[in-house]
C-alpha cells in the first residue's frame, strides 16, 4: 500500500423544503427580525417536515445528489461516515441505514458524533482511511434535524438553528491536491455550556425528564461565543503558520455557519477580503454537522482546481479545529 492524499472529488447537498423565516418566529418568542439579524445574520432556516423522517432521509438526499451529479454507482463506495448529533435512533446507526437505502452493499457504515465539528473531524478520518491505500472510495456526510432538539419556545436557541445534510466523496490523489494539514482539539469542561442533559447514561429519560425539557438543547451563549472564537482562531494560525500560508494565498474559509458575529470576528482575525470567506448562514441558520458540506455544495461552482481551503468549526463538547485543504476538479 502507498501513502496517497486524500481529495473531495465530489458534493452534494440537500435542505428541506419548509422554510422558517424570522417573521415566524416573532409569533412563537418575544423576538424580532431586527434582533435575530443583528445578534446571528439569520433571516430563515430550513426545518424537517415531519420530523419523524429522521436525519437519515436529509442524509440519503444529499448523497442522492453527490451520486447522480458524479454517475457513481454505490456499490464501489467502501466506508460511509454520518457526521451527526441527531441519529434517527439511539444504538441503530443512521449510517447503516443510509448505506441500504442508497444500495452500497460493499460499504461499512458508522456514525461520528462531533456536534458542530463532526464533519471537520470527519474529514479527518476520512481522509486517514483513502491515505492508508486501504479504501479508495469513502463518503462523509453531514447531517443534522436540529428541529428534533429544539424548544421553540427558547429565544436563545430557536433562531439559531436548521436542518439540512451534505455530502462529499474523499478518492486518492496522485497530484498532491486533498487535505494537506489540520489541527483539531477538544475541552470536556465546556460540556457544561452547550448541551443536552437528558437521554444519556447519565439521566436516562423519564417522565420528570421530558417535563423539565431536559431533551431539548440547551446554550449559554457569551461563553460558547467567546470560546468558539479565541479557539477557532488559534488553530487557523496553527494552520496558517505551519505552513507558511498568507491571507492571501487563501482562496476561501470554508466556516463553521454558527453565528455571522462569529465569522465577522474570524475575517477581521485573517484580515479577510469580503469575498474569501463563504457564508450562507442568512438562508439555512446554523444546521450543525451539515455547515460546511452545504457550503461547498452552494459554492461548488467558485472551485476550481488547486485553490487554497481553509476550513474550521468549533462545537458542543467542546470540539473545534481547523484543516487547510486543496481543491481537486474544477466543477
Amino acid at each position: 500500500m502507498t501513502t496517497k492524499t486524500a481529495a473531495i472529488t465530489a458534493v452534494g447537498g440537500y435542505v428541506p423544503e419548509h422554510v422558517l423565516t424570522n417573521a415566524d418566529i416573532e409569533q412563537m418568542v418575544d423576538t424580532s427580525d431586527e434582533w435575530i439579524v443583528s445578534r446571528t445574520g439569520i433571516r430563515e432556516r430550513r426545518i424537517l417536515k415531519p420530523t419523524s423522517l429522521g436525519t437519515s432521509f436529509m442524509a440519503i438526499k444529499a448523497v442522492q445528489n453527490l451520486l447522480d451529479k458524479k454517475n457513481l454507482d454505490p456499490t464501489q463506495i467502501d466506508l460511509i461516515i454520518v457526521a451527526t448529533a441527531t441519529p434517527d435512533m439511539p444504538v441503530s446507526s443512521t449510517a447503516s441505514y443510509v448505506a441500504t437505502e442508497i444500495g452500497a452493499t460493499n460499504a461499512f457504515a458508522y456514525d461520528l458524533q462531533g456536534a458542530c465539528s463532526g464533519f471537520l473531524f470527519g474529514m479527518s478520518t476520512a481522509a486517514a482511511y483513502i491515505s492508508s491505500g486501504r479504501y479508495k472510495k469513502v463518503l462523509l456526510i453531514g447531517a443534522d434535524t436540529m428541529s428534533s432538539i429544539i424548544d421553540y419556545s427558547d429565544r436563545a436557541t430557536c433562531v439559531i438553528f436548521g436542518d439540512g445534510a451534505g455530502a462529499v466523496l474523499f478518492e486518492p490523489n496522485d497530484e498532491g491536491l486533498g487535505l494537506q494539514d489540520e489541527v483539531l482539539r477538544v475541552d470536556g469542561k465546556g460540556r457544561a455550556y452547550l448541551k443536552i442533559e437528558a437521554g444519556g447514561s447519565m439521566l436516562p429519560p423519564s417522565k420528570e425528564t421530558v417535563s423539565k425539557k431536559q431533551h431539548f438543547l440547551h446554550q449559554e451563549g457569551r461563553p460558547v461565543f467567546k470560546f468558539a472564537i479565541s479557539n477557532m482562531s488559534d488553530a487557523i494560525t496553527q494552520v496558517i503558520t505551519r505552513n507558511d500560508l498568507s491571507k492571501d494565498d487563501i482562496d476561501f474559509v470554508v466556516a463553521h455557519q454558527a453565528n455571522k458575529r462569529i465569522l465577522d470576528a474570524i475575517s477581521n482575525h485573517l484580515d479577510l477580503k469580503s469575498d474569501q470567506m463563504l457564508i450562507n448562514i442568512e438562508r439555512y441558520g446554523n444546521t450543525t454537522a451539515a455547515t460546511l458540506p452545504l457550503l461547498l455544495w452552494d459554492y461548488e461552482h467558485l472551485l476550481k482546481k488547486n485553490q487554497k481551503l481553509l476550513f474550521t468549526a468549533f462545537g458542543g463538547g467542546f470540539t473545534w479545529g481547523a484543516s487547510y485543504l486543496t481543491w481537486a476538479y474544477n466543477s
